[in-house]
């Protein structure tokens, strides 16, 4: 059974974000829908969303204006049935989430020998190069000099991206101690991401592998914010692999807390939704397979 210093601390991280607010609300908006909604079919009614903002302090008007501008940008779609409205995913919005779904809850740390590749792109006009370097560094690469990007070769890399009159070109890291971090350092602004894992782990390490008794609605909260602040820091992380990471990345412990905490919330966050979320059909369905993979746990089903 947990402590009441256990329960406290729960209570503590809570308070933590309630302090906070207003959390923004389109951003809330996207956590809710990746994590909890669209492995239980994508669609969700407007009330049961404005009750889930609500548990955050989120007043329904902020909601509503967020949602419209969600679906101006193309993240959402909106059916009507009689007065009420739901939402769910666009194409584009899906594919997004289908990115984010993968780095959040799947990535693993990438296998290297050492190769990189390399991206040339001094003989690009200056906006095509502008351009290219924002694709690129959208895409994890770094900069290595002011016309050459830099993506170390692992099992995870996919394929190459389309840049006309882009040089292509494969290397290897010396293998000098240290040469790799080195090159990484230069190369990539990981100073900011690794003060986002610190700080995910003081707000959040507290609560020990187990958070303690929770009721459907804590543990929904804690959830979600989990994820929350989990996903704004692992979407700016490029996922190196170790030799190129400073010896004390603190990702790595980051990780390891959500997946624990996440799996401990997970059976009566899930019980939280079943009770109070609704589709055009009625209550949401069952999570996909997919979802009871996620950090690899099988708790749910």
């Amino acid at each position: 059974m947990a402590t009441q210093a256990q329960t406290s601390a729960v209570e503590r991280v809570l308070a933590h974000f309630e302090r906070q607010r207003p959390l923004r609300a389109g951003s809330l908006i996207v956590t809710v829908f990746g994590d909890a909604i669209a492995p239980r079919g994508g669609t969700l009614w407007l009330g049961s969303l404005l009750e889930i903002m609500a548990l955050f302090g989120i007043e329904a008007g902020l909601v509503r204006t967020a949602l419209s501008r969600l679906v101006q940008e193309n993240w959402f779609e909106r059916t009507r049935s009689g007065k009420n409205s739901f939402y769910r995913l666009s194409t584009e919005g899906r594919t997004k989430f289908a990115e984010a779904t993968a780095r959040i809850y799947h990535a693993e740390e990438p296998a290297w020998d050492g190769e990189v590749r390399l991206a040339l792109l001094g003989s690009l006009a200056p906006p095509e190069r502008l351009a290219a370097r924002d694709m690129l560094s959208a895409a994890g690469w770094g900069q290595t000099a002011p016309t050459v990007m830099l993506k170390p070769m692992t099992s995870a890399s996919g394929a190459l991206p389309v840049i006309e009159d882009a040089i292509w070109l494969t290397a290897r890291i010396e293998r000098e101690a240290d040469a790799a971090r080195r090159r990484a350092e230069s190369s990539w602004q990981l100073a900011p991401v690794a003060q986002g894992y610190a700080r995910f782990i003081d707000t959040f390490g507290s609560l020990g592998t187990r958070p303690g008794p929770l009721d459907d609605a804590s543990a929904f909260r804690l959830r979600l914010l989990l994820i929350h602040e989990y996903r704004r820091i692992i979407l700016r992380d490029p996922l190196l692999p170790r030799q190129m990471l400073p010896k004390d990345w603190p990702g790595f412990e980051a990780r390891r807390l959500c997946r624990q905490l996440y799996r401990q919330t997970l059976v009566r966050s899930e019980s939280w939704l079943d009770g109070h979320a609704k589709a055009m059909a009625g209550p949401l369905p069952a999570p996909d397979a997919a979802f009871k993979t996620r950090f690899g746990t099988s708790t749910v089903g």
